[in-house]
């Protein structure tokens, strides 16, 4: 958990350690501080800010494109300071052209994330998993990661590069773009969406030793949900778990919501709830009553 009086980190580095491990580094999704919170004190060494998440906390609205850079970067920044382990966050398209994205990369390492990743999409993008996107030229997209690389100050900040053109342009076309990202200076590739267990299986023989690659187990999106044993069989570096924390606080949310509409009271639903004094004590409770005995006059 992010004290509020803690000692400084080296999130950065410890991402590329990670990475750099045996198997799979997992990461699921978090959409705000306190769903960050929860990831890490399941005991998950990393967390990934889900730009679909963000958009659905913060507005109710899907996502497609509907936030800004300073929207999505001021989320990052609170869920940055809420744990002490790695955040990886979408940075969406940048936001714009390669000069916009120095200014946003600049200000997701200033947020304290430890990482991004940039997508090939047009201006305003569409989730992932979603139907009629478009992609810009590979050499715009080429200009944009060179940009993203030439402007962070942390050579251990990650810059992760994605392409949505499966889905717009085939998985020939990916696969090609994602390479030209790695010779771009990319750290980490990400084929959005291939739809077969043969597609997950080429991007990986295809691209794995050209750079790290992500996996991304949209649930009840357009990848198959493969195992973690044969993401990793097939070289994966990085699975992310985007929107199943978003998924199951809504079910929980409508669960309990029926109890109070059906009875009048929560009562019922209680039981399955955490306590009030075990909920304050996640948050951090015992740590402000420690600080303000410390600092008292």
């Amino acid at each position: 958990m992010g004290d509020l009086l803690g000692t400084p980190r080296a999130p950065r580095a410890r991402l590329r350690e990670l990475l750099a491990g045996p198997g799979p580094l997992v990461a699921p999704g978090a959409y705000d501080a306190l769903s960050a919170r929860l990831v890490e004190q399941a005991g998950f060494d990393v967390v990934y800010m889900t730009g679909f998440g963000t958009t659905a906390s913060l507005l109710g609205r899907p996502d497609v494109g509907l936030l800004g850079g300073s929207e999505m970067i001021d989320n990052a920044r609170r869920i940055a300071a809420a744990v002490d382990v790695p955040v990886i966050a979408d940075a969406d398209t940048g936001y714009g052209n390669a000069v916009t994205v120095l200014r946003t990369v600049a200000a997701y390492e200033q947020a304290g994330v430890a990482g991004i990743h940039l997508e090939d999409q047009v201006s305003p993008k569409k989730c992932g998993h979603m139907s009629g996107k478009a992609v810009i030229a590979t050499d715009e997209m080429v200009g944009k990661i060179r940009a993203a690389v030439a402007v962070r100050r942390d050579p251990d900040f990650l810059i992760i590069a994605r392409t949505d053109a499966a889905a717009v342009e085939g998985l020939d076309a990916a696969i090609t773009r994602a390479r030209a990202y790695a010779a771009a200076g990319a750290d980490v590739l990400f084929v959005e969406a291939p739809t077969s267990e043969e597609e997950i299986a080429r991007v990986a023989r295809e691209l794995r030793r050209v750079a790290p690659l992500v996996f991304n187990w949209a649930e009840g999106g357009r990848t198959p949900p493969i195992s973690l044993e044969r993401i990793a069989e097939l070289g994966y570096s990085l699975v992310l778990y985007p929107i199943g924390t978003l998924l199951a606080a809504t079910a929980g949310i409508r669960s309990f919501l029926e109890t109070l509409m059906d009875d009048g009271t929560p009562a019922a639903a209680l039981p399955g709830l955490p306590t009030f004094d075990g909920f304050t004590d996640l948050i951090g409770l015992p740590e402000i009553h420690e600080l303000e005995q410390r600092f008292a006059p």
